[in-house]
Parts: C-alpha cells; sequence; structure tokens
C-alpha cells in the first residue's frame, strides 16, 4: 500500500470479527515495525506486553467493570479484538541514557528534559505498529485504561513498577463499525494550527 494511503486509511476501529486471529507473521511485523520509531539518544525506554487467548480476556476480567455505562457499547467491540498490545514507557533509560559520558551530562536530573520524551518515544512506536495494522489490512484503536486499576494490571501480568503504562492497541480484522460521534467536530486545517515564523503569522 502507498505510505500516504496508510496515512489516510489510518483510523480508530472499535469493532472485530472474534472468529479471526491475528496471524502469528503479521503480529511480528506489527511489532518489528513499532521498534524502528525514533528514541532519544537511541534509549528505546519502551516496552509492550501482547496478550491473546486467555491473557486477553484477563485484561478485560480487570478492566471492564470499571467502564462507565456510557461507554459500554463501545468496549463491548474493543473485547472482540482478538491482539492487545500494552504499551510501557521506561523512564529510567532515558535518564540513565543521557547521564552517560557522551551525552554530557552529569546526573540524571529529570527537570533537563524540556517534555517527557519516555512518553513521546513510545506514542512513536504505537502510531508505527497503527500504521503496520492498516498496510496489513487489519484495523486498531489505541485507548487507555482506567487509572485506578493500573496497579492491579501490573501486579496480574507482573509489569515492574518502574514501567508507566501509555495505553493499549487493540488489533484484529474490523467488522462493522460505528464511526465515533467526535469525528463530527472535523479535522483541523493546516491554517488553523501552523504557524509561520511567528504564532501570529498562520498558514494560509
Amino acid at each position: 500500500m502507498e505510505f500516504s494511503d496508510v496515512v489516510r486509511r489510518r483510523r480508530m476501529v472499535r469493532d472485530y470479527d472474534p472468529d479471526r486471529p491475528v496471524p502469528a507473521d503479521v503480529r511480528e511485523r506489527i511489532l518489528a515495525n513499532g521498534l524502528r520509531g525514533p528514541s532519544a539518544g537511541f534509549s528505546q525506554g519502551w516496552a509492550f506486553l501482547t496478550l491473546e487467548g486467555d491473557d486477553r480476556e484477563r485484561y478485560w476480567r480487570i478492566t471492564a467493570a470499571a467502564v462507565d455505562e456510557k461507554y459500554v457499547r463501545w468496549v463491548t467491540g474493543l473485547r472482540r479484538a482478538p491482539m492487545l498490545v500494552l504499551a510501557f514507557a521506561d523512564k529510567a533509560a532515558y535518564l540513565d541514557r543521557y547521564a552517560e559520558p557522551d551525552k554530557g551530562r552529569t546526573d540524571r536530573d529529570e527537570s533537563r528534559w524540556a517534555a517527557p520524551y519516555w512518553f513521546v518515544d513510545t506514542g512513536m512506536a504505537v502510531l508505527l505498529m497503527l500504521q503496520t495494522v492498516v498496510d496489513e489490512g487489519l484495523g486498531a484503536c489505541f485507548f487507555g485504561a482506567p487509572s485506578q486499576l493500573l496497579g492491579d494490571l501490573k501486579d496480574e501480568f507482573g509489569v515492574p513498577a518502574e514501567y508507566e503504562f501509555v495505553g493499549v492497541l487493540s488489533i484484529g480484522y474490523p467488522a462493522p463499525d460505528r464511526r465515533s460521534p467526535s469525528l463530527r467536530r472535523g479535522r483541523r486545517s493546516i491554517a488553523e494550527v501552523v504557524h509561520r515564523g511567528h504564532w501570529g503569522r498562520h498558514a494560509e
């Protein structure tokens, strides 16, 4: 598929065919492409937990009960996805990397960071996975988990305490899906969001 088509077709899919698992070779390509994402200092402070079969059901047993009533239909479709990928970021990997001699810092002071790149880089890895999903003819949705249950999730799956949760990627073959009502907001134009040379000078 042409790259421009991948970008244009990428959307959040919230319902899946439960009878079509993600082929093993496709799964591995999705994960491998995610690891091609950029990372500050090549720190690669990300980690991904894949859940399929009964492991996927363990995730939903913990989280589904906390779903707000207005999201029940949404979550019902997501539960049919045959594969989940939980994304985590490791801040320590970045603080350690930039305290190494070639980076010129002598400490691990977090205040030196203009933005938390452990989250930024993990998000870019997830985006590459989303694009690979489209290229493979599948669908995906990136979503969060109830914050009050993150400790339970990490305990259930043995995730080390230092890894910070970023989000969940559901992956599978799309089923007929209802488009998100949020799309009615419309996509903001280049003229609205791009500033040329000065914040007060917008693109035309």
